[in-house]
């Protein structure tokens, strides 16, 4: 409903909107005409009303979703590494080469045993079709006085024999098959290959040195699929659940947004705390991230209420605390006495001094004068002034 009641207000001042440009754009002609001063090029925005929650910061910390040991997944010395420390790998590159000359003669004796295993079934099948075309022949001969039932019953077990040779040829194939997949398996292993895409953080050994299976060659990192992980209390919870945005500040004061994936049901007996997972939407930060660095999360406390609120850019302290602003009105700047309350995000709640769909200088306003002639550069560009956010949350508290 809030949005709903956000867009007929949007239509509604976007229709206020282009009247005052045209009213300004004549005015500002007839100040040219008289020999005035021209207009002063600013950029306004628009008085409007957002959602507020309030949020108490919060300690996380960056955490990687992967991250750890890549071990070795066959005996044997390493013979060379092929990264260091620091360098960034793609999924499935060669880390480090375990020494393979074994491995390499295990499956060229795999591969003999195969060619010996195959070459066997052939000489069994061979077997079987005499034997079974003998025993032909004696059941040919069974109307005759020559027919031999002994012999029958003899030729019979020898073509019973014969199939059962042929089939223990066919496992000797299937057995030296499943040996050559394993020596080439072995082989191929020889490469210590990235699991993912990461940043090789240590090195566990080196070349030279021999590993077990399941022994360390490299640690790890997956840098690009970083989350937060903030502990918080219980009872704050509420106004966390998956999908929430979040603000969050590094630890150069950049602000950046969060989105909280998942909040993790175990509680610490100690804190009563329950560790909140948010996936982070950093952009562009002149830092490189690194997990285990410090990030504070403003959490949201209490329930969000609508405020009506104004661009920080719009707001220009004067002395003794006192906040005032440059309203756009008939194609002129008048400076108005404002009082604020809570800071959400790049917006001030207002609390008195200004009304819906007002329209005030955000850029431009540093050096103008109450009554100066003005005209709005951004109110002609697709879209009109910038507008408030859907959601935003207050600056932090105690």
């Amino acid at each position: 409903m809030i949005l709903d009641a956000a867009v007929r207000r949007s239509g509604l001042a976007l229709s206020l909107l282009l009247g005052v440009a045209v009213a300004a754009g004549a005015l500002a002609s007839s100040a040219a005409a008289q020999g005035g001063p021209p207009a002063a090029p600013v950029h306004v925005d628009e008085v409007v009303y957002a959602p507020l929650s309030q949020t108490a910061p919060a300690i996380g910390r960056v955490v990687a979703r992967k991250a750890g040991p890549v071990a070795t997944r066959i005996d044997g010395a390493i013979a060379e590494y092929l990264v260091e420390v620091g360098d960034r790998v793609n999924e499935g590159q060669p880390l480090a080469l375990i020494d393979d000359a074994v491995l390499a003669a295990q499956r060229d004796l795999a591969a003999a045993r195969l060619s010996e295993a195959t070459a066997l079934i052939a000489t069994r099948r061979a077997a079987v079709t005499l034997a079974e075309q003998e025993m032909q022949r004696i059941e040919g001969l069974r109307s005759s006085a020559a027919f031999s039932q002994a012999r029958y019953d003899d030729q019979r077990q020898t073509v019973a024999i014969a199939r059962a040779e042929l089939n223990e040829a066919q496992s000797a194939v299937d057995s030296a098959s499943a040996e050559l997949e394993l020596a080439e398996l072995d082989l191929y292993y020889a490469e210590v290959r990235a699991p993912y895409s990461g940043v090789v953080s240590a090195r566990q050994s080196e070349a030279g040195a021999f590993l077990r299976t399941g022994e360390q060659v490299v640690s790890l990192v997956a840098v690009a699929e970083l989350e937060i992980e903030v502990e918080v209390p219980f009872m704050r919870l509420t106004g966390l659940t998956p999908g929430t945005e979040v603000d969050i500040q590094l630890a150069d004061r950049s602000t950046h947004r969060a989105v909280v994936r998942a909040v993790i049901p175990n509680e610490n007996p100690r804190t009563r705390t329950r560790p909140v997972r948010l996936l982070p939407q950093f952009g562009t930060v002149e830092t490189p991230l690194a997990p285990g660095q410090s990030v504070s999360v403003q959490v949201p406390i209490g329930n969000a209420r609508e405020s009506l609120t104004v661009s920080k850019d719009a707001v220009l302290p004067r002395g003794g605390g006192s906040q005032q602003v440059f309203v756009f009105e008939d194609g002129r700047a008048s400076l108005r006495d404002i009082a604020l309350g809570v800071a959400m995000g790049n917006r001030f709640e207002i609390l008195d001094g200004l009304q819906l769909g007002d329209l005030v200088v955000v850029r431009g306003n540093e050096r103008l004068r109450d009554g100066q002639a003005v005209q709005p550069v951004n109110l002609d560009a697709p879209g009109g002034p910038q507008s408030a956010p859907n959601t935003a949350q207050s600056e932090t508290r105690g």
